[in-house]
């Protein structure tokens, strides 16, 4: 072992504290980086895994009712690999002990032989058997919630008769993976489900003998997706075809594709800004430990060391604090992977997820943490290397000796001695006392963003469920009604006030931009339902033309003034060219509005509606549901309250738990800065505190005056983090943003409270620490240093 390798153990032991604390800043951004990496992988491989052993369809499309000789033709469209149509109903269900209406999705599929596409994957019981009636698999969300298993049975409205359907399987399927109803964006495990029934049996059953309702392609390697679906929309555009679709804008796999996005985004953002606050830390800590070893500098290049040999040291000094803070980093960022990969499982629902140890991510998370610290240390070692030994034999010139702003302004005299001191230290050296504020501000703002998500979220769920939708149940019937039902709804039991709405699928056509989705048309005047925008005004629909969600008029880059074209996808199926005379920020979904007046002229209809918005009396809600189970016309009930709570248990607890982490590693962020801080002002002045106490000043006061700079950098630092924490949570909103969501960018009074206390937190804990060196402190040995 050479000398300069001992001398860099002695320098680690002697600054292990502050080592450990860098080391433990770096592991936080490295953790979260293989943390959010490892787990975007696992999932990915998963899903990958699953599509293809399950032969996942890539176009989909709906229609009215169609001859199966149809199916032959779209199988011969080019580039089609595989067609398989099938019947897709939705049923009422009647399940014991709940006394609200649940809906099932029910598929039908082969019972001799297993589906070409959109395979199950049987978890529990056995496949169908032929000539067995009223057999199905069921979806095993909806079976969990109900604590149903193989052998049971529950009731299903199918076509208007009651039927008793019996349960013989679990099962899984990779079109929904993610289990939401189509209109919904959470999904709501408890009142639907997927429900697979034999092909004769189902078909009998809505008279679709020798029909289909639906069907699903494979494409073949380097075929347009694009012109098989517009193909495939003429073909099916005479049996009441509802528009066509990708993969990419299938619920399920869209909502997996956002997430797997959200995840992408984590593994960017948040370990680019934690790394960030260790590159400046190591500058700050590298630059005033070389400071204090001037002589040391010199007495190594006067025995011979050459500059390269030097300035390997310090950097050999950096990178030991930098590997140990990535391997620790590395290690827990594996272990936190496996745990939230696990924590996935409770919400896509896969056969078996495929986690491995990627050798990739570690060395490119080891390079990160490297890479990191040379940068942030390159400048101050480039000044070590080039220090000449005469120069750096004398000791640095002290600050300039000037007196202070307030001595000066003669309130001098308002401050005891030591408060003085405090202030003439940081007038003194200003690029120390703001490189020192900067560094507490970043580990503010890291605390910010820690928690930042906590209040998107608590926000985002008030402003969709309490702020704009102020119904207690929405009700959707199968087929569009007559004006004259909406005369009905307030005549049902407990209910207080009803407003229609009518729905129609559309695709919307910008150029070569297109988006398959449902014009929303709501009376003007409105309670239950109500547009609002970001700063939660109520929008007022325009009397003619689109209101668009901003996010939609993104996609399809469009103005407002612009014409768009207006593809009806049911009835007559019109083309009209509407304009966009309005735009709405929302924080779901793509959607589109317009209002009841001007749809029903461009659909030449007379009030026809979809749907309608109810506030219900709770001491008869019971009745309530109980009717409209009964009601063939009802195609589907959603509860505001179980939308809320499905939201809570998806979305919400997924980033609650992801922000534990964040808020976790935050902390240590911010504990290793403000401790370094500390520690490197008290090396820096030891020999001053030292000669304090030989003139006479106590430990209390020795320490007040240290303590007291920290606690006057700590509070001009809080402020300036709640800025930068502004700035870090902006750069996640936009990381985050998707389709299907938009973070909004709200930060709570409750968060920057969090994010100064635990900051205070850690000046005082840093502060006891100091304290305590300086009452242990080797007065002889600290007073032979020189000035």
């Amino acid at each position: 072992m050479s000398a300069l390798h001992r001398k860099l153990i002695r320098d680690l032991l002697q600054m292990k504290g502050q080592a450990l604390a860098i080391s433990l800043v770096i592991a936080s951004g490295i953790a979260v980086f293989v943390m959010a990496v490892s787990t975007y992988q696992a999932l990915d491989l998963t899903r990958q895994a699953y599509y293809e052993r399950f032969r996942f369809a890539e176009v989909f499309a709906s229609l009215k009712r169609a001859p199966l000789p149809l199916a032959d033709r779209i199988a011969h469209i080019p580039g089609v690999a595989q067609a398989e149509p099938r019947v897709v109903m939705d049923v009422t269900l009647d399940i014991e002990g709940m006394s609200e209406p649940a809906v099932g999705r029910m598929i039908s599929i082969p019972a001799g032989h297993r589906p070409r596409l959109n395979d199950v994957y049987l978890k529990a019981g056995r496949y169908l058997e032929p000539n067995k009636t009223n057999e199905v698999l069921v979806s095993e969300t909806f079976l969990k919630a109900h604590h149903m298993q193989p052998g049971d049975s529950f009731d299903a409205v199918i076509n208007g008769r009651r039927q008793l359907l019996r349960v013989v399987g679990v099962a899984l399927s990779p079109e929904y993976v993610m289990q939401i109803r189509p209109g919904e964006i959470v999904p709501d495990e408890k009142r639907f489900a997927i429900i697979w029934m034999d092909e004769r049996q189902l078909a009998s059953a809505f008279d679709m003998e020798g029909a289909f309702n639906n069907i699903t392609l494979t494409l073949l390697r380097g075929a347009s997706e694009r012109e098989v679906i517009e193909r495939l929309d003429r073909l099916i555009k005479p049996y009441g075809g509802a528009g066509s679709h990708g993969r990419n804008d299938q619920i399920s796999a869209r909502f997996l594709s956002e997430e797997l996005r959200g995840l992408r985004a984590s593994a960017i953002v948040s370990p680019s800004i934690f790394l960030s606050v260790a590159v400046f830390l190591l500058h700050v800590v590298i630059s005033r430990v070389i400071g204090t070893q001037r002589e040391q500098i010199a007495a190594l290049k006067a025995f011979g060391y050459s500059h390269w040999e030097v300035g390997l040291h310090y950097m050999q000094f950096v990178m030991a604090i930098t590997t140990v803070g990535a391997l620790v980093g590395i290690a827990l960022g594996v272990r936190l992977g496996k745990a939230v990969t696990g924590m996935y499982a409770q919400f896509y629902h896969f056969p078996e997820y495929l986690y491995r140890f990627d050798a990739g991510t570690v060395l490119l998370a080891l390079s990160m943490g490297l890479v990191a610290a040379f940068v942030g240390t390159f400048g101050a070692v480039r000044q070590a290397v080039l220090l000449p030994p005469a120069e750096a034999m004398r000791p640095a010139p002290p600050a300039q000796f000037r007196r202070t702003l307030l001595e000066r302004l003669g309130w001098s005299r308002l401050f005891s001695s030591s408060a003085r001191m405090i202030l003439r230290e940081l007038e003194r050296r200003p690029v120390k006392a703001v490189m020192s504020t900067i560094g507490i501000a970043l580990a503010v703002a890291v605390l910010i963003l820690g928690r930042f998500g906590v209040d998107a979220l608590d926000y985002m769920m008030t402003f969709q469920y309490f702020v704009t939708q102020r119904q207690d149940v929405s009700v959707t019937f199968v087929e569009p009604l007559s004006a004259d039902s909406k005369f009905e709804l307030p005549q049902l039991p407990g209910v207080l006030r009803s407003e229609t709405f009518r729905a129609v699928g559309v695709k919307l056509r910008h150029e070569h931009r297109y988006r398959n989705v449902s014009i929303l048309g709501l009376d003007d005047e409105r309670e239950l339902f109500r547009l609002i925008d970001a700063r939660e005004n109520q929008a007022k629909l325009p009397p003619n033309g689109l209101m668009l969600s901003d996010k939609l008029a993104e996609l399809l880059d469009i103005e407002v003034g612009d014409m768009l074209t207006v593809e009806v996808l049911e009835g007559k199926r019109p083309t009209w060219q509407v304009p966009v005379t309005a735009l709405i920020y929302e924080f779901t979904g793509t959607n589109a509005y317009m209002s009841r007046h001007a749809l029903d002229r461009l659909l030449h209809e007379q009030g026809s509606i979809s749907g309608a918005y109810l506030r219900v009396d709770a001491n008869l809600i019971d009745t309530l549901y109980q009717q409209l189970k009964e009601t063939p016309r009802v195609a589907a009930v959603t509860l505001k309250e179980a939308a809320l709570q499905g939201f809570r248990d998806t979305v919400a607890e997924n980033q609650y738990k992801m922000q534990a982490f964040n808020i976790a590693f935050a902390c240590i962020i911010a504990f290793g800065v403000v401790y370094n801080t500390a520690r490197i002002s008290l090396s820096e002045r030891s020999r001053e505190m030292g000669t304090l106490r030989v003139i006479g000043f106590t430990r209390t006061e020795v320490s007040a005056i240290l303590l007291g700079e920290l606690a006057v950098l700590t509070l001009a630092a809080i402020p300036l983090g709640y800025l930068f924490g502004y700035a870090f949570a902006l750069a996640m909103v936009k990381g985050f943003e998707t389709e299907m969501f938009r973070i909004p960018l709200v930060i709570s009074s409750e968060t920057l409270a969090f994010a100064s206390g635990v900051t205070i937190a850690a000046s005082v804990i840093s502060g006891m620490i100091v304290r305590r060196r300086i009452d242990h402190m080797d007065l002889v040995s600290v007073l032979k240093q020189k000035e």
